[in-house]
């Protein structure tokens, strides 16, 4: 029989959706977590976000998809800008549940994870880093996870994660 890992997702919710808007597409959220689960053996997938009242028919529809929110207060900028560093959260969550995976998959560009993916490196945690734009990802993350096989890039997944608004109903 064929043993799979327990592992979990955190993934950096504003991250993403900031590098992947730059990149001109719009994400499918259905089919990402299909990918996760299929691909990486993903049993629970964390999204980190900044809460907004007005999105709660999205955060229905990624709660049915099989996302774990959590959310963090958001604060208005200059100009009504939002602003929702999740980086916080994302970081307790995974040693909250550091016990309960064998494999972090984290999903984000950002090097403010440098400490946490070179820790869970080191205790052979870390599964994979898949991240949403690899022309714009810190290079504290590469010197943190090491090999680049640890990397997988969204980039190369549009075709497959690219939300199509057909007549077809693609999600």
């Amino acid at each position: 029989m064929d043993v799979k890992n327990t592992n979990y997702a955190f993934i950096d919710g504003n991250n993403l959706y900031i590098a992947i808007t730059q990149l001109g597409w719009k994400l499918n959220y259905k089919r990402f977590r299909i990918y996760l689960r299929e691909k990486h053996h993903v049993e629970k997938a964390y999204l980190f976000l900044g809460y907004l009242s007005e999105n709660k028919l999205l955060y229905g529809c990624l709660r049915k998809y099989g996302y774990d929110l959590i959310f963090k207060p958001i604060v208005r900028g200059e100009g009504g800008k939002v602003k929702g560093n999740v980086d916080a959260e994302l970081v307790l969550q995974t040693m909250i549940d550091l016990k309960n995976f064998d494999k972090a998959i984290f999903v984000t560009g950002d090097g403010d994870f440098y400490c946490l993916v070179k820790y869970l490196r080191q205790l052979d945690k870390l599964g994979r880093i898949i991240v949403p734009n690899k022309y714009r990802y810190s290079v504290l993350l590469r010197r943190a996870a090491g090999p680049i096989g640890f990397f997988s890039f969204m980039n190369d997944m549009q075709k497959l994660l690219e939300y199509k608004n057909s007549a077809q109903g693609a999600e």
